[in-house]
């Protein structure tokens, strides 16, 4: 029961920022329960082309689409790509972000638009084009990265969250808009999980023992863990969750 529950055998999933992290540990989790990849990164050939290789060996098809999702013409190059692979999309997971740690008076315009756009303009942009194709079916997911600076800002990442924020308002807009399509959308926050872009910052144990206290559980997070929670909201049982925002953070959302 359990495996035919979580079996999303023949789907093909587009998974944003596949070549590590987050996005790679998705990948990895929706491959092994069945899914077919398209694998999107920006620029790192060798980490997208080591997650492809790691797709086929679980039996599974996987594609690569290299591409900055900070581009204008991103709806019309998807489709393109698309169309020559002749791809329909069943499941969108949206984890490619940009993240810049700046005081709120010293963000430039430059760094606005650049997290401003690829978290949360291409968000609509490539639900935009994957809709169509989960409507035709009667079934679709659609996964996005949060965080829990969404709901608990950080003094440095004043954009970041305010993009994070108006991610998971157009999730809770979409729900009630694609329900009746068959096609679930849902949020997930991840807490401080051990990943490249939060490197430096564990390195300094005096940090990192700081951010651990603040934990109930007491530890820094995986990739794994999302990727556990996404494969549920990616199968047919987390068909019943829509328009919600789950924390994956050990509990450090969670009031003192």
């Amino acid at each position: 029961m359990v495996s035919k529950l979580f079996d999303i055998s023949g789907k093909t999933a587009l998974i944003t920022g596949a070549g590590q992290g987050i996005g790679r540990s998705i990948a990895l989790a929706l491959a092994e329960y069945g899914a077919n990849i398209i694998i999107n990164y920006r620029s790192n050939d060798a980490l997208a082309e080591d997650t492809r290789l790691e797709v086929e060996k679980l039996g599974r098809k996987a594609w690569l689409w290299k591409y900055d999702l900070f581009s204008d013409s991103l709806k019309a190059d998807f489709c393109l790509f698309r169309e020559m692979n002749q791809l329909g999309i069943d499941i969108l997971v949206l984890d490619a972000s940009i993240q810049i740690r700046k005081e709120w008076d010293k963000v430039t315009l430059s760094e606005f638009n650049s997290q401003m756009t690829v978290n949360l303009r291409s968000s609509l942009e490539l639900i935009q084009c994957c809709v169509p194709s989960m409507a035709s079916k009667g079934w679709g997911r659609i996964v996005t990265l949060g965080s829990v600076q969404q709901n608990r800002p950080s003094k440095q990442m004043i954009v970041y969250a305010a993009s994070k924020a108006g991610q998971y308002n157009m999730v809770k807009n979409l729900a009630w808009q694609l329900g009746n399509k068959g096609i679930t959308i849902n949020n997930l926050a991840p807490g401080v999980i051990s990943t490249v872009r939060n490197k430096d910052v564990l390195s300094n144990d005096t940090v990192k023992n700081r951010i651990e206290r603040n934990i109930p559980l007491g530890y820094i997070g995986v990739p794994d863990d999302l990727a556990a929670m996404a494969l549920l909201l990616c199968s047919n049982a987390g068909r019943y969750i829509t328009g919600t925002d789950i924390y994956v953070d050990g509990g450090m959302s969670l009031p003192e």
